[in-house]
């Protein structure tokens, strides 16, 4: 059969480790067989996945010696290899006869749940899109928050749920969705009142879950020490994509960027595969990735966008009035890149915000030395409507910034600005006031519905507003 016509969708991947265990992986999930006939029950185990989605399916046989050829397993046990040398010594037998045992056992089953089961017996109803598997709910229950609250919010939690330890929720930019990771290595999606949404399995290692974009794409991705997962929502299966040794995922744009080892370049993910970038002029540096380029710059500048099989374009940023020079880029965020000027006043510097698609000025942060502007720490909210640049308070949307002596910013969720004062925890709106926060106040993840989403000891709380 020509294999022209199937989608290479979902990835599967057969791995034999010995005469009685193997692997199976679709779509980026680990399935482990223990079976007398590992390949038998490897190869039920596909065609059952190829009967839920109606189609044959591609897949990848590897030996335990690291032989490997690629087959089509059909929804009923059916084995075709593809492209294989009549000379080649690969064992192909043993996957043909596991075929036809696999296919008298599909075909058992069929006939037991079409002719031979009792009417009384239900199948069970797929709570979610039938695309992802069945799983567990993880726990959901209501409970009171142990420690002090932030401003404007109670005690009360309307649903709690177990994550895993060291790991942090994650909140959509529109307070619609929150994803976590549970104890037992999957991701699941709450909307805000604490219903799941979805659930998928992930590797055991799996990172913190993150809203970014893929191909325009609004996704939640997990990286685990092997590959890329993101998941498009609404019951869709994630998309897999390996990620080459020791490279790491940054998610300081819009877009995932991936960063290889030993300064061996990067790349963006453009039609759900990775795209290498040209090779960074020397002495730049990468800042972030938003679609499929990323921006790139030298200390002291220039700045320009770097994609796949393109030449550079430079993004040419405008200096405040009274600067005389760059002194140098700071980093860059979602829309934001952040700049230090030079002033005829020696050691004195003006810090900006720029933006990443005109270049021209969006935030003049006052006047500051250059010893103290470099200590400042950059936290934006996810509405880029306000911001704190260390002791500079930035309100984009009335265009006004203003200095707070030695503010420490922590986090912002809306547009509330939790940070230190003198080592003391406040909190407050640009421009507006702050007050101060009793020790040990929970700082929110992010605000879903009428929740602020805190984390105490591994439990996540949704905590309601204050009456």
């Amino acid at each position: 059969m020509a294999e022209k016509g199937i989608p290479s969708w979902p990835k599967v991947t057969i791995r034999l480790y010995d005469d009685h265990n193997a692997e199976v992986k679709i779509a980026g999930r680990s399935h482990p067989v223990n079976h007398h006939d590992p390949r038998q029950a490897a190869i039920q185990l596909v065609s059952e996945r190829a009967a839920q989605l109606g189609r044959p399916v591609k897949a990848t046989a590897v030996e335990s010696d690291g032989a490997s050829w690629p087959l089509i397993i059909h929804p009923d046990g059916r084995v075709e290899s593809v492209d294989v040398d009549a000379k080649s010594s690969k064992p192909i037998w043993p996957i043909i006869v596991a075929t036809v045992v696999a296919g008298v056992l599909i075909a058992a089953t069929v006939i037991y749940l079409v002719v031979l089961r009792p009417q009384g017996d239900k199948v069970a109803e797929p709570t979610v899109s039938p695309k992802l598997p069945e799983l567990p709910v993880p726990r959901v229950a209501p409970d009171q928050f142990p420690r002090p609250v932030p401003p404007g919010w109670s005690t009360n939690a309307s649903w709690t749920v177990d994550i895993n330890t060291d790991t942090e929720p994650a909140v959509s930019p529109d307070g619609s969705e929150v994803a976590i990771i549970t104890p037992d290595d999957k991701i699941a999606v709450f909307d805000s009142s604490g219903k799941v949404l979805w659930q998928d399995k992930v590797p055991r290692g799996a990172e913190t879950p993150v809203y970014t974009t893929v191909d325009s794409k609004r996704v939640v991705a997990v990286v685990s020490p092997e590959s890329l997962y993101y998941w498009a929502g609404d019951g869709a299966e994630a998309k897999e994509i390996a990620l080459p040794n020791s490279a790491t995922v940054q998610f300081f744009g819009t877009s995932p960027l991936v960063v290889l080892s030993r300064d061996a370049g990067a790349s963006v993910i453009s039609g759900g595969e990775l795209k290498p970038l040209p090779d960074p002029r020397r002495g730049a540096t990468l800042l972030l990735a938003e679609g499929d380029k990323a921006l790139l710059a030298r200390y002291t500048g220039p700045l320009f966008w770097s994609q796949p099989d393109k030449e550079p374009l430079p993004l040419d940023i405008k200096p405040p009035k009274g600067a005389t020079s760059i002194n140098h880029v700071v980093a860059a965020s979602p829309e934001r890149v952040l700049a230090v000027w030079n002033t005829k006043v020696a050691g004195t510097v003006i810090p900006t915000v720029n933006s990443t698609a005109t270049g021209a000025v969006v935030a003049t942060c006052p006047a500051a030395t250059l010893s103290t502007a470099s200590g400042w720490q950059w936290v934006p909210d996810a509405g880029h409507k306000v911001a704190a640049w260390g002791e500079c308070m930035i309100n984009f949307t009335t265009n006004k910034t203003s200095l707070f002596e030695d503010f420490q910013p922590l986090s912002i969720t809306g547009q509330t600005v939790y940070g230190k004062l003198a080592g003391d925890l406040i909190s407050g709106t640009p421009g507006g006031k702050f007050t101060p926060l009793a020790d040990n106040t929970a700082l929110p993840w992010g605000v879903a519905g009428p929740h602020a989403m805190v984390v105490h000891n591994s439990v996540l709380y949704a905590l309601d507003k204050k009456k």
